[in-house]
């Protein structure tokens, strides 16, 4: 419970939930005998509620790691980004810096932007790019889109067109956005269903593994397995693929300390 979590009594964190909606003069909570349940006005109050927390937990982090490194970073990072270009480097930047302490948290590109600008994170790794003032935002890196299928799938060696592919069971993974996932979705039929559709790219993986699928993966998220022989590349004979760009997004006062450690 709340009360067990903040170390104190039931009764108290009661009475304080009453002084709130006393001092706010609408209802948080719907009460009866057996249950106790949100109201809209509480559930939004929540998500306020929620991202304080967050907010403390992270300055008091923050705040302990002057003792112990010289920085601490908060790194909010799209799953594909990490597995294909931050984890590689975050193992060098540890070597390099290690009185530096990272903390990674991997998330949506949308979700990552909103918590970088209510300061949960310092840093962040997305596909989308952020137009604000009081932010910098510049690419990260290029990746080209690689369409796999299994490695003992002999089908389309020499290439396939695009009236092929849609023919085919395609699953949907959908670690793009804006241009890239548009571009993908257009190859299809309108209101096209995929049988599998998923956000993070190793986790589409095992379902290419000995069936005959196919899916476009970020190049670096491709080429291990390709490497390993689980998967092959198939090249495409009437038409191209965006570029897959990510952005390193960070407040401007911070940049040039940013720039001189990722890039």
């Amino acid at each position: 419970t709340a009360a067990s979590q903040l170390f104190v009594a039931q009764s108290t964190v009661t009475n304080r939930i009453n002084e709130i909606e006393k001092e706010l003069n609408i209802l948080l909570f719907i009460r009866t005998n057996r249950s106790v349940e949100l109201t809209p006005e509480g559930e939004q109050f929540k998500d306020y509620a929620d991202k304080v927390l967050k907010l403390t937990n992270s300055a008091l982090a923050q705040i302990s790691s002057f003792h112990k490194f010289d920085l601490h970073l908060r790194i909010g990072c799209s799953d594909s980004i990490y597995e294909g270009h931050l984890a590689p480097l975050i193992l060098e930047l540890r070597q390099i810096y290690p009185k530096y302490s990272f903390k990674i948290t991997i998330g949506l590109s949308f979700h990552l932007l909103e918590q970088l600008q209510n300061n949960i994170f310092d840093v962040i790794f997305t596909y989308l790019p952020l137009n604000n003032t009081y932010y910098h935002c510049e690419i990260f890196k290029q990746d080209n889109m690689v369409l796999v299928t299994d490695i003992a799938n002999t089908t389309f060696q020499n290439g396939i067109t695009k009236q092929d592919l849609i023919k085919e069971n395609y699953l949907m993974c959908n670690f793009g956005l804006q241009d890239v996932g548009q571009f993908i979705r257009s190859l299809f039929p309108k209101y096209h269903q995929f049988s599998l559709e998923i956000d993070d790219c190793s986790k589409i993986v095992p379902f290419l593994l000995g069936q005959k699928n196919y899916t476009f993966l970020p190049g670096k998220i491709a080429q291990p397995y390709i490497e390993a022989k689980k998967l092959r590349s198939i090249p495409l004979i009437d038409f191209e693929t965006p570029t897959i760009n990510s952005y390193m997004v960070c407040k401007k006062s911070k940049w040039k300390l940013y720039r001189s450690i990722f890039m």
